[in-house]
Order: structure tokens, then C-alpha cells, then sequence
């Protein structure tokens, strides 16, 4: 919809990842399928963390905030992106677009963070076990796990309000499956060198800080984990890092092109594909890729279903005495 001069944009309206009208139902279900296993497997995983007090470690901890990061990530587009698949009316409100644009960064630039202090705590206790419980307290942990939430949503404010406070005059369509900011700068007639440079920098600065914070932690980790004699110790070692450097690898590596390029009809289009990796396989990906690589987690998964066995069968025998 083409928008005249002088004209405010109320609304916007989402094209989606496809305008083929076949296609709407099957990626309906698909997508619902994928956002429901996203929601089972990191609330089970927090669940799980809470219910067992052997998992109550700085380790789980900073999980525990990664699974949540992931939860509400999926769903600050998930909900909207359902249902225009089966609308004809596919528009989102100014304040809503706003609000899912600024969600969507500052939960982007937390989770690199979470990452980061992730992968602080594995050197610690890699490479300072004798010191771990003492450089991890309590509060160490809080101060870490806070830094990502309050960083992420502040910067994310800020690059929020560049995005709209650019004049929108060509057309209100995004060319996208929710508010982002390239698709957004190509709708602006208003200058936008400030807003992309803004953006450019802010991409990579926190790229670079915090996978060098995860490539540094894991230069010493891995120099660590060679000097140990024994081969058992050392595939335990790697086993209590392996999960979190898949994590890392799957998130970061669908990341690098995607704010790193000036907007461009051809990268809109591609960020589309990457946005789906990132927004949808990785949130969904990560409580598989902890729980099925951990010994302590499937552990604790055994004995929460132990339990509630056997209280589900005394039930029936308590009854019976009665």
C-alpha cells in the first residue's frame, strides 16, 4: 500500500514468508508444531532445573535464563506470525510493530550475552575448579545473568526508537514475517545514514565482544583440558562444554550476515530465511542439545518421572484401603 505525503502510518502490514496462498495452512501447522515443541521443551527444561536441587549449580542457572530467553524470544513473533497465516488481514498496529521490533533486539543481544556468560562459567570451572564456588557465588551469578537483560533491552530501546523515528512515506508493507529493522529502513524516505550506521555498529560491537569473551574463555578451556593426562578426564571436560559450544555454534552461525550488511531488497529477502534458523530451529534445537548430551539432566529427567510414577501409583492403592 503505497502511503502519500503527509500521511501517518498507523499500522503495518506483514507479508510473511510466502504469498502463495497454498502454502498458508502447511506452514500453519508446521510452524505451530515447531512453536509448540519450543514451549514444551524450555519451560520442561526449567521445570526439570527447578524441581531438582542437584541441578541448582551456576551451570544450570545461566541455562535456566537461557531457556527462558528462548521462550520469550519465539514467542515476541511466533503468535502474530500464526495467525496471519490463516488472516486475510495481515497488520500489526505502529505501537505493536515498536514493541515487537524492540523485544526482538534487546532478547538478541541478551541471549549473546547469556552465551557469553556461559561460557565464562565453563572456564572457571575448567580451568579454576579448586576457586569455582567461590569466583561463582551467588552474587557473581546474579551480576552476570543481569548484565545480558539490562544491556539487551536498553540498547535494544535505543535502536528501537532510530528505527521509528524515520519517516515512513513509501508504502506501510513489510517485506518480512515481523517487525525488523531492514525491511523497516527500506519503507523510510527519511535519511536513514544514522539509524544504519547505528545499527552497523551496534551488530558489530556485540557480535565481536561477546563471541571473542566465548573464544577466549574456550582458547583457555581447550589448553586446559590438553594438559590433563587422562583420556577419561579430558572427554569429560570436553563433554561438560560440548552442548554449549553446539548452542553457540548453531546461533551465532545464522547471525554473522544478517546485521552486518546494509539493507538491500536482495539481503531483506535472505534475512527471511536466516531469521526462520534463528527465531525458530535454535530456540527449539537448545533443550535437545542440553538434555540429551547431559548425563545430570536426562538423570534428573529420570527421577522426576520416577516420582511421579510412583505417586501416580499409590494413588490407586491408597484407595483401595480406604
Amino acid at each position: 500500500m503505497d502511503i502519500t505525503n503527509g500521511t501517518m502510518v498507523t499500522e503495518f502490514i506483514l507479508l510473511g514468508l510466502t504469498d502463495r496462498p497454498e502454502l498458508q495452512p502447511v506452514l500453519f501447522v508446521l510452524f505451530l508444531a515447531v512453536y509448540l515443541f519450543t514451549l514444551l521443551g524450555n519451560l520442561g527444561m526449567i521445570t526439570l532445573i527447578k524441581l531438582d536441587s542437584r541441578l541448582h549449580t551456576p551451570m544450570y542457572f545461566f541455562l535456566t535464563n537461557l531457556a527462558f530467553v528462548d521462550l520469550c524470544y519465539t514467542s515476541n513473533a511466533t503468535p502474530q506470525m500464526l495467525a496471519n497465516f490463516l488472516s486475510a488481514k495481515k497488520t500489526i498496529s505502529f505501537v505493536g510493530c515498536f514493541i515487537q521490533c524492540y523485544i526482538f533486539i534487546a532478547l538478541l543481544l541478551t541471549e549473546f550475552y547469556m552465551l557469553a556468560a556461559m561460557a565464562y562459567d565453563r572456564y572457571v570451572a575448567i580451568c579454576n575448579p579448586l576457586r569455582y564456588s567461590v569466583k561463582m557465588s551467588r552474587q557473581v551469578c546474579l551480576g552476570l545473568a543481569s548484565f545480558p537483560y539490562v544491556y539487551g533491552f536498553s540498547d535494544g530501546l535505543f535502536q528501537a526508537i532510530l528505527t521509528f523515528r524515520l519517516t515512513f512515506c513509501r508504502s506501510n508493507v513489510i517485506n518480512h514475517f515481523y517487525c525488523a529493522d531492514p525491511p523497516l529502513i527500506k519503507l523510510s524516505c527519511s535519511d536513514t545514514y544514522v539509524k544504519e550506521h547505528a545499527m552497523l555498529i551496534s551488530a558489530s560491537f556485540n557480535l565481536s565482544t561477546s563471541l571473542t569473551i566465548i573464544l577466549v574463555s574456550y582458547a583457555f578451556i581447550i589448553t586446559a583440558i590438553l594438559r590433563i593426562k587422562s583420556a577419561e578426564g579430558r572427554r569429560k571436560a570436553f563433554s561438560t562444554c560440548g552442548s554449549h559450544m553446539m548452542a553457540v555454534t548453531l546461533f551465532y552461525g545464522t547471525l554473522f550476515c544478517m546485521y552486518v550488511r546494509p539493507p538491500t531488497d536482495k539481503t531483506v529477502e535472505e534475512s527471511k530465511i536466516i531469521a526462520v534458523f534463528y527465531t525458530f530451529v535454535s530456540p527449539v534445537l537448545n533443550p535437545l542439545i542440553y538434555s540429551l548430551r547431559n548425563k545430570d539432566v536426562k538423570q534428573a529427567l529420570r527421577n522426576v518421572l520416577r516420582r511421579n510414577t510412583v505417586r501416580t501409583m499409590s494413588v490407586p492403592v491408597s484407595f483401595m484401603k480406604q
